[in-house]
């Protein structure tokens, strides 16, 4: 062999050593990025569940209570229209679904007042309580990277969080919802 087809052999050599080095130190950091991610998501469920929020008769609503069964947690106000209209959606898949474990909360990102009007006009089955407009910080946190609504968040039982839906829900997602095991 040349002395110059042995230069390039040993380049290529070395430029396969250092693309192999540089995918391995980035599949590293994102590993590592990863498990950090992971490690923050369980410290917002993990607060997410000592918080409490206040009910539209003013009795608190402890976040706790619902821990240890599936939980469909939905983030919605009474000026979004594709919230109001997925709203019988979800008493429907409540009604359905109660005898088997499953909880629904509606958070409602609104002020008191036409909450509570909405709901005397158009009563839910599942509790009501009032998150403010801070609830959108909230939702952001459970991973609503917009900010939008309507935000669901579906928790398992052991807490974490096992879907998240951003826009109005389907008969299509609940019925994939109420075929999770848990």
């Amino acid at each position: 062999m040349s002395a110059q087809a042995a230069g390039v052999t040993r380049r290529g050599w070395l430029a396969v050593a250092v693309a192999t080095a540089a995918a391995l130190g980035g599949a590293g950091l994102a590993w590592r990025r990863a498990q950090q991610q992971s490690k923050a998501l369980s410290q917002v469920e993990a607060s997410f569940w000592q918080q409490q929020f206040l009910q539209i008769d003013g009795a608190a609503l402890e976040m706790a209570g619902f821990k240890g069964r599936p939980l469909l947690l939905n983030f919605w106000a009474t000026w979004c229209p594709p919230c109001i209209e997925e709203l019988p959606l979800l008493n429907g898949f409540f009604e359905k679904n109660k005898a088997n474990s499953w909880q629904v909360v509606g958070l409602a990102v609104d002020q008191l007042v036409p909450v509570k009007r909405f709901v005397t006009q158009s009563p839910l089955s599942f509790p009501v309580a009032l998150a403010g407009f801070a609830g959108v910080d909230l939702s952001r946190s459970l991973g609503n990277l917009s900010g939008g609504l309507p935000f669901t968040v579906v928790f398992g039982v052991d807490g974490a969080v096992a879907h998240r839906k951003m826009g109005k829900l389907t008969a299509d997602d609940l019925h994939a919802w109420e075929r999770l095991k848990f």
